[in-house]
This record gives structure tokens, C-alpha cells and sequence, in this order.
């Protein structure tokens, strides 16, 4: 039989943990809260200036185009990888590792470049060997619209300059609270949306659509990093609440099963006692 002492040891070490992963989801679950209140919020404006793109890319007088919407022959390409900076929030950072591995591999015949957000991005990229153009860690779990410039200034000059000729972002998609799915979608060069039939509106632009659309389009790429960066939280924390009720579950079960062994053994000590107790008191007797 099991020693009592040493099972009752274990059963309050399991409740220790438990109590632990049981706070961790609770702090997970506030924060991705106020992470998809951040994205929501930031949705709007991605879709007007989205369509506003739209329309100017199809105007006449933008036929000359910004260096941000023009095609190059593709030599390198560019993949900005968003990950986080933790884990304990089970399969999305070796699935999103992953999906970066096997685009990697299906592009082997032209070099690629990363550039990486978020710690466990870079281990990884450091662990295969990738080619890492520059890294950028700790953007917490709330980074304003100016934390992200950096990385969009880097991003566009690098295009605007021919160092890179395609740029994909690389990042986890909120799906909902149980599912998040990595995503590789192309950053640069910059694909308008495509109008419906009926909903093209003649705008006015002033001073004129060229200018407009050189301003936006600077602006839309850092809304799609930035768009990309709070999707990432957002799916990192859900994937960590998930994560942590599970590993109280877990940690409840083993519990429930070390307190049945820990009765039996009691029990069985008990029982032990009583006998030797009459067999005692027999011998005496006789």
C-alpha cells in the first residue's frame, strides 16, 4: 500500500496547483476580454479606409501608382511572425511555429527574411536557422497604435527600397474563444479590395485622389500590423484560459483520485490496527 503521508503530500501539492492554473485563467479571461473590446473597436476604421483604398486605386488619375501598390519580380520575400511572448497556452505557438515552417519550406527556392514580434517567434526562428532581419519582444498585453510604428517603418522602407519584393504577416486569427487559426496573409504590395457592382461612390479628394492615396496606404499597413498584433493577444489569451481550465480539470480529477487512494490506505491502516488489536486481546485470553 502507498504511504498516507506521502500521498497526502501530493494531494496538497495538486491543490496548490490548482489553485494556480485556476487564477491564471481568470486573469486570462480579462485580459482577452479587453483585448477583443480593443480589436473590435479598431474594426470600423479598417474597413473604411479599406474601401477608400479601394475606390482611389480604381480612379484614372491614380494609374501612376504609389511604390506600396506596385508589383516587383519576387527574389526575396518578407514575413513579419507575430507570436507571444509566453506560452502556457497549449498548441498556438507550435501550430503558428509551424505554419511559418511549412511556408518557409514551400518558398525554399527564393530566400526569406523574418522579422519577428514576440519571444517565442524568435526562438524558433533561431532554432531552425532562419534568415532574422530584426526582432521586437515585450509589446505587452495592451501596445498602443505608436508601439507598432517601428515595425511598420520597417516593414515599408524595406519594400519601398527593393529589399524585399513581397511581404506576407504571419499571425493567429481570432476565431472565437476555443478556436484560433494561424494565418499567413499578404502585407505588401498592397491589394485593393475589390467594389461591388453599385457601390462605387464618386468621391471628391482633395487636394487630389494621388495625394489621398499616398497618405492611406502608410496608414493602412500600419492598421494591418497593428490589426494583426491585437488579433495575436486576443487569440493568446483565449488559448491560455482554455489552457489553464484544463489543467485545472486536470489537476481536480487527480485530486478526487489521490483522495480515494489516500481513504483506502486509511482504511486499510485501520483495519490492520483492529486485527492486530483482537488478535491481541484473543491471545490474552486464551
Amino acid at each position: 500500500m502507498p504511504d498516507i503521508r506521502k500521498v497526502k503530500r501530493r494531494i496538497k501539492g495538486v491543490q496548490n496547483i490548482s489553485k494556480i492554473t485556476r487564477a491564471m485563467e481568470m486573469v486570462a479571461a480579462s485580459k482577452m476580454r479587453k483585448a477583443q473590446e480593443r480589436g473590435l473597436q479598431g474594426r470600423p476604421y479598417a474597413e473604411k479606409i479599406e474601401q477608400v483604398i479601394a475606390n482611389l486605386a480604381a480612379l484614372p488619375e491614380t494609374r501612376e501608382r504609389h511604390p506600396l501598390l506596385q508589383q516587383h519580380e519576387v527574389k526575396k520575400i518578407g514575413i513579419l511572425h507575430i507570436t507571444p511572448d509566453r506560452g502556457l497556452c497549449g498548441g498556438l505557438n507550435s501550430n503558428l511555429n509551424r505554419s511559418l515552417g511549412n511556408f518557409v519550406l514551400e518558398h525554399k527556392d527564393k530566400p526569406v527574411q523574418v522579422v519577428s514580434v514576440g519571444r517565442k517567434g524568435r526562438e524558433f526562428i533561431m532554432r531552425s536557422r532562419l534568415n532574422m532581419a530584426a526582432e521586437f519582444e515585450s509589446l505587452g498585453d495592451a501596445p498602443g497604435f505608436l508601439d507598432i510604428l517601428p515595425i511598420a517603418n520597417m516593414i515599408i522602407g524595406g519594400y519601398t527600397a527593393g529589399e524585399i519584393d513581397k511581404v506576407y504577416i504571419s499571425y493567429t486569427r481570432f476565431v472565437n474563444t476555443m478556436s484560433q487559426a494561424p494565418e499567413m496573409k499578404q502585407l505588401l504590395p498592397v491589394i485593393p479590395a475589390k467594389i461591388p457592382g453599385g457601390q462605387n461612390v464618386d468621391y471628391i479628394y482633395e487636394p487630389d485622389a494621388q495625394a489621398v492615396l499616398g497618405s492611406l496606404l502608410p496608414r493602412f499597413v500600419e492598421m494591418e500590423i497593428y490589426h494583426a498584433i491585437l488579433e495575436s493577444i486576443a487569440s493568446e489569451q483565449s488559448a491560455r484560459m482554455v489552457a489553464m481550465r484544463s489543467a485545472t480539470d486536470s489537476a481536480n480529477d487527480l485530486i478526487s483520485e489521490l483522495t480515494l487512494l489516500y481513504n483506502k490506505a486509511r482504511q486499510d491502516n485501520i483495519t490492520r490496527e483492529l486485527l492486530d488489536i483482537t488478535g491481541g486481546v484473543t491471545a490474552l485470553e486464551g
